[in-house]
């Protein structure tokens, strides 16, 4: 699976975003997608999951309320919609795949996109 994340860009406090992650390969319908973020210096932390059929999904309390995550199987794509920004949301956003049912470390993902910056002015 090959994954390619897009729409990043700067925006003020309390605005909105909306991430994409297109995958190619078939086994996307198949996998649990997640979105993690890394400030500068800081670690790569999670951030939401989606399950297979979109179903269900979880989220880090930090972000919880704000972000959705959705998916469109039929299109091989995730979105993560980002309402509410803060600048603390102020990092490069990843997307991953995964087998395993939301899995929220890093080490359980196999397949990583190259990250979209998310600047967030205050």
């Amino acid at each position: 699976v090959q994954l390619q994340a897009s729409g990043g860009g700067l925006v003020q406090a309390g605005g909105s975003l909306r991430l994409s992650c297109a995958a190619s390969g078939r086994t996307f319908s198949s996998a649990t997608m997640g979105w993690f973020r890394q400030a500068p210096g800081k670690e790569r932390d999670f951030v939401a999951a989606i399950s297979r059929t979109g179903g269900s999904t979880y989220f880090a309390d930090s972000v919880k309320g704000r972000f959705t995550i959705s998916r469109d199987n039929a299109k091989n794509t995730v979105y993560l919609q980002m309402n509410s920004l803060k600048p603390e949301d102020t990092a490069v956003y990843y997307c991953a795949a995964s087998r395993l049912l939301l899995p929220t470390r890093r080490d359980e993902y196999d397949y990583w996109g190259q990250g979209t910056l998310v600047t967030v002015s205050s």
